[in-house]
């Protein structure tokens, strides 16, 4: 599978990524993967890896280029290493919608310019922190996003100002979130609210749980499972077809 390391220019800096191909000529849609908590590391090169298989020119950015020099986390253990868990909960504070729409505008140029990319409107997917980030660009990028996919995503409803759910309005992208099952991060009533809100903004959505536990798509994700797993892939193939071939 063809990958190339790059660095896009962004607002606040340089961010290492890097872009995933099919192989064969191209060009292809060109798709934003974002990370979970623990960040770009081995298993997340080789889920983008597996997109890029299906069709998409997939990019995979440093989220946390503003720390340069960042320890990668193991996610076997951060949660209960309270020196490591309160690193890892700083570093995610520190990435605010502000940033991720901006870092968004970033990468998606970057992907408009590549030869290896056709088309204007990209698609995004996300896990975890990455899943709400997918919903955030979806709603603060409206423009540049024609599919976005959120897997076992926590804060899509909040109390917040920002929360992700009132950028239902400005979406024009279809919307797939799947939810893990007992996550206090992404609960049924929350996925509700964010129902009623799509609804009401006339976003083509789907919004529905798995049975398996926040963690359940990441390979080195303790609570990973592989039907789940396999699921996601699934919808999230339907989900771009659809979209990114328009």
């Amino acid at each position: 599978m063809p990958s190339h390391a790059d660095a896009i220019t962004t607002p606040d800096g340089s961010c290492d990524v890097q872009l995933f191909t099919p192989d064969g000529p191209g060009p292809w849609p060109g798709v934003v993967m974002y990370v979970d908590a623990g960040g770009v590391r081995d298993t997340f090169d080789s889920m983008a890896a597996e997109l890029a298989d299906f069709g998409y020119a997939v990019l995979l950015p440093d989220v946390y280029y503003r720390h340069p020099g960042w320890a990668p986390f193991d996610m076997a253990t951060v949660f209960g290493d309270a020196k490591e868990r309160a690193r890892l909960f700083s570093m995610i504070g520190g990435v605010t919608p502000e940033m991720m729409a901006a870092d968004a505008r970033a990468f998606f140029d970057y992907l408009a310019a590549r030869p290896e990319v056709r088309g204007d409107r990209f698609g995004v997917c996300g896990y975890c922190m990455g899943g709400r980030t997918a919903l955030v660009v979806a709603g603060r990028v409206p423009d540049r996003v024609a599919a976005a996919a959120s897997f076992h995503g926590g804060g899509l409803v909040t109390d917040a100002a920002d929360s992700p759910h009132l950028l239902a309005g400005q979406m024009r992208a279809r919307i797939y979130v799947a939810g893990a099952e007992n996550d206090a991060s992404f609960t049924k009533k929350q996925a509700s609210t964010l129902t009623d809100a799509l609804g009401a903004a006339g976003v083509e959505h789907t919004v529905e749980f798995y049975p398996a536990a926040h963690g359940f798509a990441v390979p080195d994700n303790p609570p990973y499972d592989a039907d789940a797993a396999a699921r996601h892939w699934t919808a999230m193939r339907e989900v771009f077809a659809g979209a990114l071939s328009r």
